[in-house]
């Protein structure tokens, strides 16, 4: 199914709201004040009282909300010369557009507006729908008339909760080639499931301005790892500086450089077309330990053969060999493969790891999968 991809720019989609809806409820988390500050108030828009009344509410909670205590106990003492700074807009930008993710599906643009409008005049919103469906996407664009208006929001409402959601904003990025090039982005994992995306912002604003900040989650568990982009590079070398090896409620976490996944799977495949270790099933079980080594000593330097054995002692027909060179586990695998010993055609390759065994299988069942969906598709069967 064809889906929207988020736009570089955002057109005026909403310049004011049709009807004013009830602010949304609020659970009772941390935030709740500040999302409630923000929120209630629906009428600031044309109310210039009530808007100076809603801005100075939704400051007071957010400064409160600012000294609730992270959701982890145990964490080592962060550098004390270095002071949180406030969600100023990137160095040289006039852009005033923010990015609202991890959005309930039901929200609407209207019911964004009502949130943002109390902190300052929105130029237009913009929920992202799939294009067939027109359901949401989960993310949206605001955009303000002033960039102050906009840092002003960015501070107050960031992960303030609107429909049981805490909402994700972050600065809209409107060149690719800048989210893409990587500067700045670092990798954290072992995280313990407490920590939330929130609790990992708190953590790492000491070390500079954050563009954005993601915990991986799967539904409502986390993924036990998560993703911190700064604004510059210096700022994230500090972090993984102070904070790699660190204990975060009980939990040593690896902070690193962001590594892609394509210049990661480009090193994967090169480290396996170096292989030293083969994978060789279908062995006769009467086949010695000794005889399995002098199987492919032929071919070099054999530094480990192992048969696998039950706890009885018997052969379970399969086992590895590992030898000193890459070239000559090559030679192995292309001579030995398919040769038949002691009436058994051999099966002999690159061994692997059972997470990327697994691996492969997924990849194989998705892709049977949909050649048998493009098989079908528009067949009328009955």
């Amino acid at each position: 199914m064809a889906t929207t991809a988020a736009p570089s720019s955002v057109p005026a989609t909403h310049d004011a709201p049709v009807q004013q809806t009830e602010a949304p409820a609020v659970d009772a988390k941390a935030v709740a004040a500040a999302a409630a500050a923000a929120v209630a108030v629906t009428d600031a828009s044309v109310d210039p009282v009530a808007a100076a009344a809603a801005t100075a509410a939704a400051a007071a909670a957010a400064a409160a909300y600012q000294q609730q205590p992270l959701p982890y106990a145990n964490q080592q003492a962060m550098p004390v010369a270095m002071a949180p700074g406030p969600n100023a807009a990137p160095a040289g930008t006039t852009n005033a557009s923010l990015y609202v993710g991890d959005l309930d599906a039901t929200v609407t643009e209207a019911q964004l507006f009502d949130t943002f409008n109390a902190l300052g005049p929105v130029a237009s919103i913009r929920v992202c729908r799939d294009a067939v469906t027109r359901r949401s996407l989960g993310y949206a664009y605001v955009n303000y008339h002033a960039v102050p208006d906009a840092e002003r929001a960015l501070d107050n409402l960031n992960y303030a909760v609107l429909k049981d959601r805490p909402m994700r904003i972050m600065w809209s990025q409107r060149d690719p080639a800048q989210r893409r090039a990587g500067a700045g982005n670092i990798f954290i994992k072992n995280l313990d499931p407490l920590i939330d995306t929130r609790a990992l912002h708190e953590t790492f604003t000491a070390f500079g301005p954050i563009l954005s900040c993601k915990v991986a989650m799967d539904g409502e568990v986390s993924k036990g790892y998560g993703f911190v982009h700064f604004e510059d590079g210096d700022a994230a070398e500090q972090a993984i500086k102070h904070v790699n090896g660190m204990l975060l409620n009980e939990r040593k976490v690896f902070v690193g450089l962001h590594v892609p996944r394509k210049e990661r799977m480009s090193k994967i495949e090169e480290m396996r077309s170096k292989f030293t270790n083969i994978y060789v099933k279908n062995l006769d079980e009467a086949v010695s330990d000794e005889e399995f080594r002098t199987m492919f000593q032929a071919f070099g330097d054999v530094t480990s053969a192992i048969l696998t054995r039950d706890p009885d002692g018997k052969s379970r027909g399969f086992g590895f060999v590992n030898f000193a060179s890459h070239e000559e586990a090559r030679v192995a695998v292309e001579e030995m493969h398919e040769k038949e010993i002691n009436g058994k055609q051999l099966y002999v390759s690159r061994a692997q790891k059972k997470s990327e065994r697994e691996e492969e299988l997924r990849r194989q069942y998705e892709r049977i999968r949909e050649e048998k969906l493009n098989k079908y598709q528009g067949v009328n069967l009955y």
